[in-house]
């Protein structure tokens, strides 16, 4: 696990295992977020999104969060291990609620610079909808590659005893 794309709804945790796997690994992590929203919330072009994506996928070892349709093919191709975090609606939910509360007027550390912690319908209603339209998407994109590892976790309980083991294992290396 040199190269770790990991990709899921929003509020299914993919910034937090990001953090937790790069002290596990001992690997760069980037935050798709941080590199595509610029202060007071205004994206950068997509080319320069590409771009970004293009520089950290070349490098030795990486672990990217986010999804952001433009580069995910990029990521996926570079990557050895894909993490999809396929998680039920209510649990994504409730984690974007959560983070609007405990971030209130903050702007979290995988979040572009002074991009406070907002939640609008707009993202409410991506996340209340990926796992009906884009979740099929994500499973089709996924079937294409061979000889890369992929983790699906429907749950948190799992993800965490994957952690537990790779935290154990790390330890005897």
């Amino acid at each position: 696990m040199r190269k770790i794309a990991i990709i899921g709804s929003g509020g299914s945790g993919k910034s937090t295992l990001a953090g937790k796997l790069g002290i596990i690994l001992n690997l760069p992590v980037f935050h798709l977020d941080a590199i595509f929203w610029k202060p007071g919330w205004k994206p950068i072009e997509r080319e320069a999104l590409i771009k970004a994506n293009q520089s950290i996928v070349e490098k030795d070892a990486w672990i990217i969060d986010g999804n952001y349709g433009s580069t995910m093919d990029m990521r996926l191709q570079h990557a050895d291990t894909i993490i999809f975090l396929h998680y039920r609606t209510t649990v994504c939910l409730y984690g974007i609620v959560k983070r609007r509360i405990q971030f209130h007027n903050k702007t979290r550390p995988d979040m572009g610079e002074n991009c406070k912690e907002k939640l609008d319908w707009e993202f409410f209603q991506w996340v209340r909808n990926f796992n009906k339209t884009k979740a099929p998407v994500i499973y089709e994109k996924l079937s294409k590659f061979e000889g890369k590892d992929i983790l699906v976790f429907k749950n948190r309980k799992d993800l965490n005893l994957f952690l537990q083991n790779l935290k154990r294992s790390s330890s005897t290396n």
